[in-house]
C-alpha cells in the first residue's frame, strides 16, 4: 500500500492581470502549503478498474473526480493493466479556496508513480496536470511559489518565514465562477504587491509579508458575504497580525507570531460559531 498526503494552500497575494481569449484569468499569485491535508491510500487490484472510495459521501467517487482522472490518464499513458484501489480521507474543506481537489489530483500523480514504478518526471506531471486544472501544476511542485499565467508557470522562492496559521470556513459555499464573472464586470482598484511580497519572503520579513497580503478577489466575495470580514475582525482581534480570504474564498486565515495568540483566537473564532471548519497550522514545504 502507497500512503501520500496532499496539503492544501493558502494565497498570500493573488492578483489578476488579464483574461485569454479562451477564458483562462491571467494571475501573479504567492501559493504557500499549509499543513492541513487530506490523506490518500494507493493499492493495486487485478480487475484493471479504478475503485475510488473516500470518507465523506458527498465527495464524488467516479469520472467527475480528479484522483480518478489522473488515474485514469496514467493507466492510458502507460497501458497499465492492473487496476488501483484509491481511498481518500479528505480533512481539507470543500470549495474552500485552498485547491482541495487539485492537491488530491497532485497526489495521484505521486500515488500512482510510486505504485506502478511510473517513469514521469515532475516537468511532465505539471504538462499533464494543467489540461485538467490550474492549480493542480503547484501543488505537485508544492512549497512557496510565485505562480503565474493561468498557474502554470511556478518559480520557487525561499521558504515562508516561521509563523502560526489560523485557517477557518463558514459554512458557505463560493461558485468560483461567480466571483470571477464578477470581477471581470467592475474595475480593479488594488494590485497587490507581488513582488514586494517575494522580497519580504526571501529576506524572511513577516512583517513585510503581513502588510503586502491581498487579494482582487476578496472585494467581490465579501460584498456577498459579510461573514468574512467579521472571521477576519475576530481574528486579528485575537492577536493575527493579519487576516485575509484565500482565493475565491470563503476561507479566511490569519497569520500570528506568537503560539499562544494563536490559541487565543482559535477559541474567540470557535466561540464565534462563524466557523465549523477550524484549523490550527504553520506553513509547510513538502519538498517533493
Amino acid at each position: 500500500m502507497i500512503t501520500r498526503k496532499a496539503y492544501a494552500k493558502i494565497n498570500l497575494g493573488l492578483d489578476v492581470t488579464g483574461r485569454r481569449d479562451d477564458g483562462y484569468h491571467i494571475v501573479r499569485m504567492i501559493m504557500q502549503n499549509v499543513d492541513i491535508y487530506d490523506t490518500l491510500t494507493f493499492e493495486k487490484n487485478d480487475l484493471g478498474k479504478i475503485r475510488l472510495t473516500a470518507n465523506k459521501d458527498t465527495i464524488p467517487t467516479d469520472e467527475h473526480n480528479l484522483i480518478y482522472k489522473v488515474c485514469a490518464l496514467l493507466m492510458e499513458k502507460y497501458d497499465i493493466k492492473d487496476g488501483v484501489d484509491v481511498h481518500l480521507e479528505k480533512r481539507i474543506p470543500v470549495a474552500a479556496g485552498m485547491a482541495g481537489g487539485s492537491t488530491d489530483g497532485a497526489a495521484a500523480f505521486y500515488g500512482m508513480k510510486e505504485l506502478f514504478d511510473l517513469p514521469i518526471t515532475q516537468e511532465e506531471m505539471c504538462e499533464m496536470a494543467v489540461k485538467l486544472g490550474a492549480d493542480i501544476p503547484y501543488c505537485i511542485m508544492g512549497g512557496t511559489m510565485l505562480s503565474e499565467g493561468i498557474g502554470e508557470v511556478l518559480t520557487a522562492l525561499p521558504d515562508m518565514p516561521d509563523c502560526y496559521i489560523l485557517v477557518g470556513k463558514p459554512d458557505i459555499n463560493v461558485s468560483t465562477g461567480w466571483v470571477y464573472t464578477e470581477l471581470d464586470s467592475k474595475e480593479i482598484e488594488f494590485h497587490p504587491d507581488i513582488d514586494g511580497m517575494c522580497d519580504a519572503i526571501g529576506s524572511g520579513d513577516l512583517g513585510g509579508v503581513c502588510q503586502r497580503l491581498s487579494n482582487v478577489l476578496e472585494p467581490v466575495t465579501k460584498s456577498k458575504y459579510d461573514i468574512i470580514g467579521k472571521i477576519e475582525a475576530l481574528m486579528e482581534d485575537g492577536g493575527a497580525v493579519r487576516s485575509i480570504m484565500t482565493g475565491s474564498g470563503p476561507t479566511v486565515f490569519g497569520i500570528f507570531d506568537d503560539e499562544d495568540k494563536l490559541k487565543k483566537a482559535y477559541d474567540k473564532v470557535k466561540e464565534s460559531g462563524y466557523c465549523p471548519e477550524l484549523f490550527m497550522s504553520k506553513p509547510v514545504n513538502p519538498k517533493y
